[in-house]
Formats: structure tokens, sequence, C-alpha cells
């Protein structure tokens, strides 16, 4: 089937990618493989028509671009949107814990994370490090420990009688994972342990201090594929990995002849202010360099956003949280995300656009509001249509355990958002 090497593609993309500079970075290598050339925000860009490029802020948020064969102040620009972050588990700053014998490492948690399933899983640890080398440079290094090391373990319910009825989580108390045993003098610091493992990652780069590093722990089963015939997809950081990889998908597929842009951001989980999120500077700069800070407004105008981000699918044991009449079903199509509170940005053009798109190839879309009793999360789509000006749709692969450690989708959705954002980055008119 048409989508079976796509969602092979994207297993291997989720399970790479256990941090947003893992992410990033995965992204980079596929668009230099496409021909793309990397961009350096502190240089003079010199732009070509037809040509593809991209920048990267902080190693943790890309924004990629198919300049195309006509002016963007004459097609405007067809934009994708997605975020590198997901809700996780990050080491402190201080995180050594000795206890009982006991090494644990002290956690901050990262996003509104479902706590309950991180813990009994085998996990692992990766992210960025930054040290002074043996040249006295200050350098960003990834880490991916790949194995398990490290656990949260429950406490069992003989000592807890009440656990299945009531058990609250204490995020200072409760979270803080085992990784090894040691003796009652033991003194290793963190950082002796990140060292070591910098040694077997970068053999060729001497260390002289650990000066930093921004760790999370994440899930150590990689992603894959479920279900007795094969209809789901099971993987951590499906929300929003899943939609970066299809935006990135979408533009380097895409024909080139009309300028297309997909920006994937750090941060949306936790409101998106910062120098690379959505909240920040980071597309607006990349436009006025690639359009003029004079000509924005009227290539705007032109332009339509599609934030991508997952929905909400019905869960079959909770059907009831849903409108009885906005009940996305897995594998039945890609979500639009309708909220006149404006926590979603979509309108009834942007949706009519999508619509239309995907009636013309043949494939299905559905529709979510929330339950008008209960409250509606948000995306990146009002704060870049906001910023912007530009007309904005929120749409997303529905999903279950959404937030969790693990979290599943279903095979054919993601493949049908694709065919639909390739067909829009490519298409004449969209302004």
């Amino acid at each position: 089937m048409a989508h079976t090497g796509f969602n092979q593609n994207l297993i291997d993309f989720l399970s790479n990618s256990p941090t947003p500079w893992h992410a990033t970075r995965n992204m980079a290598k596929a668009l230099d493989k496409a021909g793309f050339q990397a961009l350096d925000e502190r240089e003079e860009w010199n732009l070509k028509q037809g040509q593809g490029y991209y920048a990267i802020r902080n190693g943790s948020s890309i924004i990629a671009f198919r300049t195309g064969k006509r002016s963007p102040l004459e097609a405007g620009v067809r934009m994708v949107g997605a975020h590198t972050d997901s809700p996780c588990l990050k080491v402190k700053p201080n995180p050594e814990l000795r206890r009982k014998g006991f090494f644990q490492l002290g956690v901050e948690v990262y996003g509104g994370v479902l706590l309950n399933p991180w813990f009994d899983r085998d996990l692992s640890l990766a992210g960025r490090v930054t040290v002074l080398d043996g040249q006295g440079r200050v350098r960003d290094c990834l880490v991916d420990f790949l194995r398990p090391v490290a656990f949260i373990p429950s406490l069992a319910i003989h000592l807890d009688r009440e656990a299945n009825a009531n058990r609250s989580i204490n995020n200072q108390t409760d979270l803080p994972p085992v990784l090894m045993q040691v003796p009652e003098d033991d003194k290793t610091a963190f950082s002796d342990l990140i060292r070591e493992q910098l040694g077997k990652e970068y053999p060729d780069v001497e260390v002289n201090k650990v000066l930093g590093y921004e760790l999370s722990f994440y899930d150590a089963q990689p992603a894959n594929l479920s279900g007795l015939r094969d209809e789901f997809i099971t993987s951590a950081r499906l929300d929003n990995l899943l939609s970066c990889f299809i935006g990135l998908r979408s533009l380097i597929d895409s024909s080139g002849g009309e300028p297309a842009l997909l920006v994937c951001n750090d941060h949306e989980e936790v409101g998106s202010m910062s120098a690379e999120g959505a909240q920040g500077p980071f597309l607006s700069s990349v436009l006025d360099r690639w359009c003029g800070p004079e000509n924005r407004s009227r290539v705007i105008a032109r332009s339509m956003m599609v934030s991508a981000d997952n929905a909400h699918g019905v869960h079959p044991n909770f059907s009831d949280r849903h409108d009885e009449n906005h009940g996305p079903l897995l594998n039945q199509g890609p979500v639009i995300k309708v909220n006149h509170n404006q926590r979603y940005a979509t309108n009834s053009r942007s949706a009519a656009l999508y619509r239309h798109i995907s009636d013309e190839l043949g494939l299905p879309y559905q529709t979510f509001v929330v339950r008008s009793d209960m409250g509606c999360g948000s995306t990146i789509g009002p704060l870049t249509a906001a910023n912007l000006g530009v007309t904005t749709l929120d749409i997303g692969v529905p999903q279950l355990g959404m937030h969790s450690i693990r979290e599943l989708c279903g095979t054919r959705d993601g493949y049908t958002l694709y065919q639909v954002l390739t067909a829009f980055m490519q298409r004449p008119d969209v302004g």
C-alpha cells in the first residue's frame, strides 16, 4: 500500500528523534539530501529563485522553504507549521540524589505531562550538552544514551492499598528516576556520567569541562506498528513529531514551483514564548530576509498557514468526552480543528480550501469541536496568525493517549495529510 513506506520512514524518524535537537538535526539531514542549502542567521543571505533553503535557531527549531519560480509578492507563501517539543521529564541543573544506596536524578516536569504512564518503563536519556573542549572553545554536542539507563518504580500496591482508587503524584518527590546503586561514600557527579557518554559518542573531542546541558528522559521502546492488522502506530512524541515529519516530506516532495515554507518551533508545550518559539521572532525574521520587510504585509495578504498539530481522536472507553457530532475517528482522515473562541485559528475560508483540496484528491477529512462544557487546548496556529496576520488553518491527525509517554495514531491518516499538504504547497492559488 502507498502509505507503507511512508509509515516506515515515519517510525524511523520518531525512534531517532528523542529530543527537539535530534529531530531538528534529522530534518536538516533530510533537507541536505534533498538539495536544500543551509543558511546561517549571522551571515548575509543571497537567495535565488527555484531553490530550497533552511535555517536553524537554537538547534531545536527549523524553518525550511522553497523560493519557487514566482515572487512571493505575486504568489504568496504556502506555509505549514508544527512543533518539535513534547511533554517530558527534564534533568535539573544540580540533580544528584542519593537515597538508600540508589543514585537518582531530580527532574522538572516539562509541559502538560500525563505522569502515570512514566512509571515502570525503561527510560533512556538524551539532549544537548555544552562543553569546553581541548582547544578552549565552547561547543554543543548532542548525546543519546540509546539504551535503558533509568526507571521510575511504582510503590507496590501492598504498601498503598488505595493505589487503584486514588493515587496522586507529587512532582518533586515521586518522579526522580533510579539510575544505579552506589556506596554510601559515593561522590559521583552527573557531569561525570555525561563526560563518559560524550567519550563514547565523540571520541575525537577532548572535553575539558561540562558547562551546561538540557537533557530529558524518554521511553526507550522504539516506535512500532501495532494492532492485529497493523492499523496503528504506537510511539512516544507523536505529538508533534508526526506533524513535523509530514510537513517535511510535503515540502521536499512538492514541485517547488510555488513559494512554500515549513516552520517547526520548539517550546509549544510551554507556551511558545522564546526566541525560537512561535511567539518569538524567528518566522518573521526569515520572511523579512526572504521577501524584504517592506513587502511582508503584501506577501502575507496572499499567503496561508496550515498549523499541523495532532487532534483528540474518540477514545472508545470515554466517547462521552467528545461532542456527539464532532468525534474524530482514527484512520478516517485528518481533523479540521474549530474553536470560535480562537483557541484554534481556523476560519471558514481556510477550512474551505483544505476541504476543496481534499475533495479534488478524493481524500477524507473530519472536524473537531470541543464539548461546550470543557476547556480547549491550543496550538501554534493562533499565535502565528496573530503575529503575522496570516490566514490560518488548524488541522491534525487524530490520536489517542495525547501527552502520554506512549501515544497511538492510525496508519492511514498521516499519509492522507501528507498528500493534501503536498498539493497545498504546490497550488498556485492560496491567498
